[in-house]
């Protein structure tokens, strides 16, 4: 187990610079919201984070596979149980597809429970010719272009983290009341995907999971195990607003290691990951996983800094990086870095994240995404980590469960123009649960080589 950092403490990001925080107007009822926050339950506990690093140490040899995806942000008003349940639904399915038809554990974690602020490139924006403030995710303010809705409001933080156990409590019950049986494998299929060809895919692999398990309990094998009637899900969000993150920081009783309870996993963006900053000061300290998101403005050195100051003991499962290069540019960049991170000897679980450098605006001023450019893009992270002898370790989708039109292509072939049938992306535009399940099949087939 990886040691707390000498030095550090929970409040020591303090001392650095930190990047992309909200200008908050009222400190004093700030404070007063983080201090509710810290008196408040951690929401995941110790025991269930080193689970998941263990789980991630086999994904860095290839002996487990990461599927991580949910909302680009989370908003409060779909905080539902059918809301919750679809997008489980749909990680689910996909991840049924990957292990059975890829032949390899899957680990599921879903950006969820937590992802509800967002790093922007601007401070304001202007809408109608006024100046306003950015929507910075609903734990800030609204998304609402007014001026009055863009302030940002701490006591946002604290809706954000009532949402977030509830959403946890959604979650597991669901995954361990019966939901996530792979005996019930066949009712994940959502209603709108069973007519398209990759709902009769999932359909007919869900038929051969109901024969081998209907084979088991007749050669006399127990069905009813944890293994097939309950699934392992975890959550995960960027570490964006750190005095929520500290507040939500504890000390685990059984070790005395601090680790922040605000999820399983947390990530560090492109706009956070400086080496001397705070969010990375933060998370050199707290014993989660951690993930950082890697694009086209990396340079090896400060690659190599970061993950010597997030992982100095090198322990396997402690960081992912999420390459996110766009089909256009991930041969430019991705092999020397897999060569030179292999050459230090570092435990890393490569992921791809195949969104964010294939967002571009289409005609009708909808921000998207080229299903073929997504597809593109995780064929590349395959062949290239191959090439390079160097382990494809996982993918991070932008996804949601329901029926929308935000990324044209795919099975039903969406175009720019039908964008708006069904847009409802308050940020970044995501996979619909037909779109995911497509691309599910396709890397199952990748993973098997």
């Amino acid at each position: 187990m990886t040691a707390q950092k000498t030095g550090w403490t929970k409040s020591s990001w303090k001392n650095y610079t930190a990047l992309q925080q909200p200008n908050w107007p009222n400190q004093e009822l700030y404070e007063q919201a983080i201090g509710s926050i810290s008196n408040l339950p951690p929401l995941v506990f110790a025991g269930e984070i080193r689970t998941l690093k263990d789980m991630l140490a086999k994904a860095v040899d290839g002996e487990a596979f990461l599927l991580q995806g949910g909302s680009c942000s989370e908003d409060f008003a779909n905080c539902t149980a059918p809301g919750v349940r679809e997008t489980l639904k749909v990680i689910l399915q996909m991840a049924v597809v990957l292990s059975y038809a890829g032949g390899k554990p899957v680990i599921k974690v879903g950006r969820i429970a937590g992802q509800y602020a967002k790093p922007r490139s601007s401070d304001t924006e202007m809408v109608d010719g006024l100046e306003i403030s950015s929507y910075r995710g609903d734990m800030v303010n609204s998304p609402e272009p007014t001026v009055t809705a863009r302030i940002p409001d701490p006591d946002r933080m604290l809706k954000g983290y009532y949402l977030a156990a509830a959403t946890l409590n959604i979650l597991r019950a669901y995954t361990r009341g019966g939901f996530g049986a792979l005996h019930r494998v066949n009712a994940w299929n959502t209603e709108f995907v069973k007519t398209s060809p990759m709902g009769r895919s999932y359909e007919r692999l869900a038929k051969q999971i109901d024969q081998a398990l209907h084979f088991m309990k007749v050669i006399g094998f127990e069905t009813d195990h944890p293994l097939i009637n309950q699934a392992s899900f975890f959550t995960s969000h960027e570490a964006l607003l750190l005095g929520y993150e500290e507040a939500l920081t504890r000390q685990d009783s059984t070790t005395g290691l601090w680790y922040d309870c605000s999820a399983h996993m947390l990530w560090i963006g492109e706009r956070t990951r400086q080496v001397d900053g705070a969010h990375v000061e933060f998370l050199s300290g707290v014993l989660n996983p951690i993930g950082v998101k890697i694009g086209p403005s990396r340079e090896i050195d400060d690659v190599k800094r970061l993950v010597e100051k997030l992982n100095p003991e090198n322990e396997a499962g402690r960081i992912t990086l999420i390459t996110r290069f766009g089909a256009s540019k991930i041969e430019k960049y991705l092999p020397s870095l897999l060569r030179e991170m292999k050459r230090e000897g570092y435990k890393i679980v490569w992921s791809c994240d195949p969104m964010h450098g294939n967002t571009y605006t289409a005609d009708s001023s909808h921000k998207t995404r080229n299903f073929n450019d997504i597809l593109q893009e995780i064929q590349c992270f395959f062949d290239i980590n191959w090439a390079e002898g160097t382990v494809p370790g996982g993918i991070h989708f932008e996804l949601t469960g329901d029926n929308v039109t935000e990324c044209v292509g795919g099975g039903r072939n969406i175009l720019d123009q039908q964008l708006k049938q069904n847009y409802q992306t308050n940020c970044d535009p995501r996979l619909n649960a037909e779109q995911s399940l497509e691309i599910a099949f396709q890397v199952a087939e990748m993973i098997r080589r």
